[in-house]
């Protein structure tokens, strides 16, 4: 998997201005490339230690994906304080059978960047990817 280095540096702003938040948002890219980050709104209650992402904000998303010619490849979101791997509530919430998510860890300076796929077969069900940065 190869990631744009400007999805990263995205990703991590977005974190950043976020905390102590999680921040989240979609993945868009095409033949094995993610492309470009998409923020959304996080409509979690609970912003520090969940996230949930807008439904308008997904919708919204997908939509401009598609007319540009691009994938929903997955998603990302923050751990301002933990790891940059899936929490109990990231496992237990995870809906999108092989996409990829994006975590970021701001515990850590530098952040850690995980990159991981929810795959078919039970939910939380996540592999870790390893990816290159690119561009």
């Amino acid at each position: 998997m190869r990631v744009a280095h400007a999805v990263l540096d995205a990703v991590i702003a977005h974190a950043r201005e976020a905390a102590p938040a999680e921040c989240c948002g979609l993945l868009l890219g095409r033949e094995g490339v993610v492309v470009e980050a998409i923020r959304t709104a996080n409509v979690a209650d609970e912003r520090e230690t969940r996230f949930v992402i807008d439904p308008k904000g997904h919708i919204d998303g997908r939509r401009e994906a598609r007319r540009r010619g691009l994938d929903v490849a997955g998603f990302y979101h923050s751990h301002p304080r933990s790891a940059a791997s899936p929490s109990a509530a990231d496992r237990a919430e995870a809906s999108y059978p092989d996409h990829l998510y994006l975590i970021v860890s701001l515990a850590r300076e530098p952040p850690e960047v995980g990159l991981f796929s929810l795959e078919s077969g039970g939910p939380g069900n996540f592999v870790r990817r390893p990816f290159v940065t690119v561009g």
